[in-house]
């Protein structure tokens, strides 16, 4: 683990700049596939013949993002298992994330990983109902919003 806690996250968090969080944005045209798939009744391809995200390929995602997320870094330490209203986020998926800060979105990424931990495809799960990506686009926003320059985030949630 970064370090990254509850008490310092802020100040590490604005301090990454727009080149960092490049690896992370990155990843949200595959992001994107893996909703889609996740989308599609059944399995197999979608009407138009797409195949579906294969499963190799979903898992190299995964595996992907959470090096991305540890070497940004954005994993923060924090008693995740008990932070009912990170839960409430991302119960049914409708949640603006626009409305929480760049911090809470960090530690809903860092929630949901660790659940993975527990529960063996909660991360990969996110992805195929469109959470992560809505999480990801975001802080893509609130990243590109600020033009890089540094600003006081609040501890939100």
């Amino acid at each position: 683990m970064s370090g990254l806690n509850e008490r310092n996250c802020a100040e590490v968090i604005c301090a990454v700049t727009l080149q960092d969080w490049q690896p992370l944005f990155a990843l949200i045209p595959a992001i994107e596939a893996a909703v889609v798939s996740g989308e599609r009744d059944g399995g197999g391809s979608s009407q138009d013949h797409t195949p579906d995200l294969a499963m190799g390929t979903q898992e190299s995602l995964v595996s992907q993002f959470i090096t991305i997320v540890y070497d940004i870094p954005i994993m923060i330490g924090f008693d995740w298992a008990r932070w009912d209203a990170g839960r409430a986020m991302v119960a049914g998926g409708l949640f603006d994330y626009d409305s929480v800060d760049l911090v809470t979105k960090c530690k809903l990424i860092s929630a949901i990983v660790r659940n993975d931990r527990f529960c063996d495809g909660a991360l990969a799960s996110s992805f195929a109902s469109g959470i992560m990506y809505k999480i990801i686009r975001s802080i893509e926003d609130e990243v590109r919003g600020r033009g890089g320059a540094k600003a006081a985030w609040g501890g939100g949630g």
